[in-house]
C-alpha cells in the first residue's frame, strides 16, 4: 500500500480568535523543543487494523528471501536516506494529495464540537495490541524459554567463529562455487565436535556434516543435503516427536511493520520468510504486540535474537502442532495519546461517550488510497475497465507532491523517452511498483502491458482494485447516511450469517443502524432496494463499469464482493485526560517497559499542555484513525494537516 512516511501531524481546527494567543505560545513551545526531540518522534499518522486477504499471504511473505539480502538491504538504505528533508517544502508539496472528501469521507455520526489534538507525536503514542480470536489479549511478558532436554547446549551459539559463520551462509545461500566448508576442530575431542555438527545443523538448516582426517588434523565438512531445496524446508529429522512442530511466539516491536519484521527475522535465522505465519498485519508508525507462529525453529534460537534485534523483543514462547492463519483474530485493542488537545472537559466527555454508546462511520481511512496526485483507487479503476496504457501510465507517469527524488527522476524519464531500461537506471531502489512495472516492461515488452504488471506481487496488483471497491464503498455510506441517517430503513441490508438479506418494511423495527451493512461492489453481492442501490449503479457507469458484469476477462481482477457494517461500535472505550510539560515523555508504560521496570513518569496535575489517553477495541479490517476522526470531528488526510498549521517534530 503507498504510505508516506512523516513525523507527527497535529490535528487542528481553523482557530477562532481567543485560541491564538494560547496557540501561538504552544507553537513557540514545540519549535524550541525540534532540535531536542531527536529521533524520538512517532512518525505518519495512517493506523489500521486492515487485514489482506488470505490468498494474498503467499505472496507477502515471499517478497524478500535471504539470497536478495544485499540488493534489500541496499534499497533500504537508500529508502532511508531519502527519508530527510524540509518540512515546509513537504507540507507544500502535500498541497497536491488528497482530501477526505475527495475519497467520499464526508460525514460524522456525533453531535459534540470537534477539538485539536496531536496525533503520533512519538510512534509510541500509538500501541496496538492483538486479539486473538478466543478473546486473549496479546501481551509480551516472559521472555523464558520452554526447558526442553531436546535443545542444544548455549556453547552451540558460540562455538562457530563469525568467519566460519559467514563461509556458512555463503554455502547455505548458494553465494558461491564451493560444494562444502571445512570446519577445523582445533581441541579435538568427541564433545567438541558433537557441537559444532548441532551449531552447523541448527544455525544452518539445509545443510549437513560429516568429519574427516585431513593431514592429521580432524574437520568437519558442511555440504548442501539437497541443493536449493534444502533451504526452503527445515530439516524434518532433527525436530522431536514429542514437540509441536511450531513454536509460537509474541512479537513486540517498535516502528517497523509486520512484513519488515518477519524479513528481518528471516534473514538473520537464515530461512525463508514463509515459515512464518501471522493473524494479521500491523502498522509501522507504532508500538505492537501479536502472535507469530514459525515452522520447527527453537525458542532457544528465537530467544537468542533478543541480543542483537533493534526495536524487537520476542517472549512467551510455546510449542503447538499448527501455524497461525491470516484473520484468524477478535481484532486489536488500541491504547492511544492525543497530545496537545485543546476541547473543555465537557467536550471530551460528549465525544467520548458518542464513541462508546454510538461508534463511528466504518469508512475506509486514507491510507487504502495512497499518498501522491494519483490516487490507487484510479490505477484500480483502469484495471476493471481492461484499460492497460491507463494503468501504465497512471503508475508511471510525472506527478505533483510528496515523492522521493530518484522515483521523480525515473518519472520524468519514462515522459521523456517512454523507454523502460532509461528509466530503470534512474532507479536504485528496484522493489517498489514502478521498478517491478518497468522491469516487466522491459522483459515483456510495450505491447504486453498485461504482462508486464503480473510481475508486480499480486497483493499489491489486487490492492488497486480493493482500493477501487472501498472508494465506492465510502461515497455509497456517505449518501446512504445523508439520505436515512442513522436509522435502519426498510430496502437496507443486513446479514443472517454470512447471506445478505432485505429488511422489510414490517420487520423494520427489529433492527438498528448498527445491524445494516452495505455491499464493496462485486458478482456475489446484492444491493440495497432503496434509492443508494440505484446510485451504485450510477457510480459504476459513470467510470464505464456495468455493476451487472464484475467478472474481469482476467480471473485474478474479477469481484466478487463482500458487505460491510456502515457503523462500528467500539468495544472496551476508557479514557483520561491528563497534564505534562515535556513533549517528549511517554504518557504510559509499554509491555517492555514493564519487563525492563521502568516506571511511569510523575505527571504534574497542572502541567502545560494536557493529552487525552484513550483505549478502545475493534474488530478486524476497521481503521483506527476513522475513530479518531469521529472524536476530534477532523479531516485526517496529510493534505488537510499541513495546510491547517500543521507542526512538525523531529
Amino acid at each position: 500500500m503507498e504510505t508516506v512516511e512523516m513525523n507527527s501531524v497535529s490535528l487542528k481546527r481553523p482557530r477562532s480568535e481567543d485560541e491564538v494567543a494560547n496557540a501561538d505560545e504552544i507553537k513557540r513551545q514545540k519549535i524550541s523543543e525540534k532540535s531536542k526531540a531527536g529521533n524520538d518522534s512517532g512518525q505518519s499518522i495512517e493506523t489500521v487494523t486492515e487485514q489482506p486477504d488470505e490468498s494474498l499471504l503467499e505472496d507477502t511473505k515471499n517478497e524478500t528471501i535471504p539470497n536478495e539480502q544485499n540488493e534489500e538491504q541496499e534499497d533500504e538504505e537508500l529508502e532511508e536516506s531519502d527519508e530527510d528533508g524540509d518540512p515546509e517544502s513537504f507540507a507544500d508539496m502535500m498541497k497536491h494529495g488528497l482530501t477526505e472528501s475527495d475519497v467520499g469521507i464526508t460525514k460524522f455520526v456525533s453531535s459534540h464540537k470537534g477539538f485539536s489534538g496531536i496525533l503520533k507525536e512519538r510512534y509510541s503514542d500509538f500501541v496496538v495490541h492483538e486479539i486473538s480470536k478466543d478473546g486473549r489479549v496479546s501481551h509480551l511478558d516472559d521472555f523464558s524459554v520452554p526447558v526442553d532436554d531436546e535443545d542444544p547446549s548455549e556453547e552451540t551459539f558460540t562455538v562457530l567463529s563469525d568467519e566460519d559463520k559467514k563461509r556458512l551462509e555463503e554455502l547455505q545461500l548458494l553465494k558461491n562455487k564451493e560444494t562444502s566448508v571445512a570446519i577445523e576442530v582445533i581441541e579435538d575431542t568427541k564433545e567438541k565436535r558433537t557441537v559444532i555438527h548441532q551449531a552447523v545443523k541448527s544455525l544452518f538448516p539445509g545443510l549437513e556434516t560429516k568429519t574427516e582426517d585431513r593431514d592429521g588434523k580432524k574437520y568437519i565438512i558442511a555440504y548442501h543435503a539437497a541443493g536449493k531445496k534444502a533451504l526452503a524446508n527445515p530439516r524434518k529429522h532433527s525436530w522431536p516427536k514429542s514437540r509441536g512442530s511450531y513454536c509460537h511466539f509474541i512479537l513486540y516491536k517498535e516502528n517497523k511493520d509486520t512484513m519488515d519484521a518477519i524479513n528481518v527475522l528471516s534473514k538473520f535465522l537464515r530461512v525463508k520468510p514463509n515459515i512464518f505465519s501471522y493473524m494479521g498485519t500491523k502498522d509501522k508508525r507504532a508500538v505492537t504486540v501479536q502472535e507469530i507462529a514459525v515452522l520447527r525453529i527453537t525458542a532457544q534460537r528465537l530467544a537468542h535474537l533478543n541480543k542483537c534485534l533493534m526495536n524487537f523483543k520476542l517472549g512467551n514462547f510455546s510449542y503447538k502442532n499448527h501455524p497461525l492463519k491470516l484473520g484468524e483474530l477478535q481484532g486489536n485493542h488500541f491504547t492511544v495519546v492525543l497530545r496537545n488537545i485543546t476541547g473543555t472537559d465537557d467536550q471530551i466527555e460528549q465525544a467520548m461517550h458518542s464513541l462508546r454508546e454510538i461508534g463511528f462511520i466504518n469508512y475506509y481511512g486514507m491510507q487504502r488510497f495512497g499518498t501522491t496526485a494519483v490516487p490507487t483507487y484510479q490505477i484500480g479503476r483502469a484495471i476493471l475497465q481492461n484499460n492497460w496504457s491507463e494503468v501504465m501510465d497512471l503508475i508511471l507517469k510525472p506527478r505533483p507532491g510528496a515523492e522521493k527524488g530518484y522515483l521523480v527522476k525515473c518519472r520524468e524519464e519514462w515522459a521523456k523517452t517512454k523507454d523502460p531500461a532509461a528509466a530503470l537506471k534512474k532507479l536504485p531502489v528496484k522493489r517498489c511498483v514502478e521498478g517491478q512495472l518497468l522491469r516487466g516492461l522491459l522483459k515483456y515488452g510495450m505491447k504486453n502491458i498485461i504482462s508486464a504488471f503480473g510481475i508486480i506481487p499480486r497483493n499489491n496488483r489486487l490492492m488497486y482494485i480493493h482500493s477501487y471497491q472501498s472508494y465506492v464503498w465510502n461515497n455509497m455510506v456517505s449518501k446512504r447516511i445523508e439520505e436515512y441517517g442513522l436509522r435502519a430503513v426498510p430496502g437496507d441490508l443486513t446479514l443472517k450469517g454470512a447471506t445478505a438479506v432485505h429488511i422489510e418494511e414490517g420487520d423494520v423495527d427489529n433492527y438498528s443502524i448498527h445491524d445494516v451493512v452495505m455491499p464493496l461492489p462485486g458478482f456475489d453481492v446484492i444491493y440495497p432496494k432503496h434509492k443508494i442501490g440505484e446510485a451504485y449503479k450510477e457510480m459504476l457507469v459513470a467510470d464505464n463499469l456495468d455493476i451487472n458484469n464484475m467478472r474481469h476477462k482476467i480471473r485474478d481482477y474479477s469481484l466478487s464482493g463482500a458487505y460491510r457494517k456502515i457503523i462500528i461500535r467500539p468495544q472496551n472505550v476508557n479514557w483520561e485526560v491528563v497534564t505534562y510539560d515535556d513533549p517528549r515523555i511517554p504518557l504510559f508504560t509499554t509491555d517492555l517497559d514493564k519487563l525492563e521496570g521502568k516506571p511511569l513518569p510523575v505527571l504534574p496535575t497542572d502541567g502545560k499542555f494536557r493529552a487525552l489517553k484513550m483505549e478502545f477495541s475493534l474488530p478486524p479490517s476497521t481503521y483506527a484513525t476513522m475513530a479518531i476522526r469521529e472524536v476530534l470531528k477532523m479531516d485526517t488526510s496529510i493534505k488537510n494537516q499541513t495546510q491547517l498549521n500543521t507542526t512538525w517534530l523531529r
